[in-house]
């Protein structure tokens, strides 16, 4: 059985970097922690990994707003080892941090505006919450996608959040088709009182606070690009590796892993 390489590329202010390698070595991989700027140095070294992550955190103290420099640093010098590598049978994933850096990249939804003079537009963003705050809380998730390879097997899941700037929000209301059409709306946050959500999210009325921590259109959490193999999410999974990490964990009588290793888990599957 192969073992996957998984580069999980950090940047000045990325702070989740150690806990998601543990929860891909946890579930078999091999992983690395590789600065950015060693990365632009020899963009050729992406060739060495099968599954490309970048993590949460505060990448370059969000300045000129979360994820965009580092985005620009990865469509620059980096721009064709990336390329090449998700041309390739390879996995991508943005968790928080790394969502913004990927979406505001182009990488998830594509260039979705052929004629503008900007490239990273993409005709969506993510940016500050409807609350105007830093909001950090547990939510629960409803699985979209049927062909996302990281979200095999999640119908519904529970994880925690950290962000100030996870809504997102789109140009045109015609893109939400698109995505659903897609099948790129990955995940959606849900209604905590047991309400079964729509099959179809574009129909879904905007949750309030908290239930949707941050006033997402649609009430996305995540995204994933058309092949199922890039996937960007708001929501923190390596921070429910474990099920004592969750706050209710003796009310629930957790034991064992928390949910949040599965996606983990499905990603080193699929190279296995």
């Amino acid at each position: 059985m192969s073992v996957p390489r998984v580069c999980v590329l950090r940047a000045p202010g990325t702070n989740c970097d150690i806990e998601t390698a543990h929860a891909f070595e946890m579930c078999g991989a091999k992983a690395e922690r590789l600065h950015l700027f060693r990365a632009v140095e020899n963009p050729d070294c992406l060739k060495d990994y099968q599954i490309l992550c970048i993590p949460g955190g505060f990448s370059f103290g969000d300045d000129i707003g979360a994820g965009v420099i580092f985005s620009r640093q990865l469509r620059g010098q980096m721009n064709d080892a990336l390329t090449e590598f998700l041309s390739a049978d390879k996995l991508a994933l943005g968790i928080c941090n790394g969502f913004q850096v990927l979406l505001k990249a182009g990488l998830i939804t594509g260039s979705q505006n052929q004629n503008s003079d900007n490239p990273y537009d993409t005709g969506a963003t993510l940016t500050w919450n409807n609350n105007h705050k830093y909001t950090a809380l547990w939510v629960k998730l409803k699985t979209y996608s049927s062909n996302s390879v990281f979200l095999r097997n999640i119908d519904e899941i529970e994880l925690p959040i950290a962000h100030a700037e996870g809504r997102l929000v789109v140009r045109n209301e015609s893109q939400l088709n698109d995505w659903n059409q897609q099948q790129q709306i990955a995940m959606c946050y849900r209604s905590s009182n047991g309400k079964v959500p729509p099959t179809d999210p574009t129909t879904s009325e905007i949750l309030p606070y908290p239930d949707n921590p941050n006033g997402s259109t649609a009430n996305i959490a995540g995204l994933a690009d058309a092949t199922g193999r890039v996937l960007g999410l708001m929501p923190h999974p390596e921070r429910f590796i474990h099920a004592t990490q969750h706050p209710q964990w003796t009310r629930k009588k957790l034991r064992g892993n928390g949910d949040g290793l599965k996606i983990f888990q499905n990603a080193v599957d699929y190279f296995q």
